[in-house]
């Protein structure tokens, strides 16, 4: 089985390295970033891609996409600090087949590892619980209308891009850029680009992956 390790923490790459060191025909390869793992996918065409969603230049989000563009049969899944409903379904809605945060047992993380690259889905189990008793009991969240575009728009948007810069990013016209920064400030119903950087701050968009998965 060949995986692609997507993350720009080095300790998370050597922790993954050496959970899956004990398991047998497994070939292991590394991505720093976005582009570097759209270029290995190209290249090796792994089984699965243990993606993260904070990377330095192109989000996890937009790569799901991109990844499924390249290859709709790709087995994408997500690693991440994040285990919020709007990460979560985003993810899933992008193409992704399974969902685990860092802090997941490195049992379970082995468990979705085989599920996805056997052509299963895996959520992690108590990010499951939480998101059917968040649809449930909480009420919209301000994001819900955003789409993952949206969502990388405002990720790069805290990490100080400018429009011309964030263009280069996702790969479309700086008009394109604009039009969409004009239209995520209508859904949130806020006039300035300094409320955007407010309002993705309080939700987490802005927040760097630290602490990796407990494995040994």
């Amino acid at each position: 089985m060949k995986i692609l390790i997507v993350d720009d923490h080095p300790i998370v790459r050597a922790g993954l390295r050496r959970l899956l060191a004990g398991q047998q025909e497994t070939e292991v390869r590394e991505a720093t970033s976005g582009k570097e793992a759209l270029l290995a996918f190209r290249r090796q065409r792994p089984d699965v891609v243990i993606l993260d969603l904070n990377l330095p230049d192109i989000g996890g989000l937009e790569i799901i996409g991109r990844l499924k563009t390249a290859d709709p049969e790709a087995r994408i899944l997500v690693l991440s600090m994040h285990d919020d409903r709007i990460h979560v379904t985003r993810a899933l809605q992008a193409g992704a087949a399974g969902y685990v945060s860092k802090t997941i047992p490195p049992a379970e993380l082995l468990e979705a590892i085989r599920r996805v690259a056997g052509g299963r889905t895996y959520v992690e189990r108590e990010i499951a619980e939480e998101l059917v008793f968040s649809n449930i009991q909480n009420p919209l969240d301000p994001l819900e209308d955003l789409s993952s575009r949206d969502l990388e728009i405002l990720r790069l948007l805290t990490q100080g891009r400018r429009l011309v810069q964030i263009a280069e990013a996702l790969g479309i016209s700086y008009k394109t850029a604009a039009n969409n920064c004009s239209q995520i400030k209508t859904k949130l119903r806020v006039a300035t680009t300094a409320d955007l950087i407010r309002i993705a701050i309080e939700h987490g968009l802005a927040a760097r992956d630290t602490v990796g998965p407990r494995v040994s």
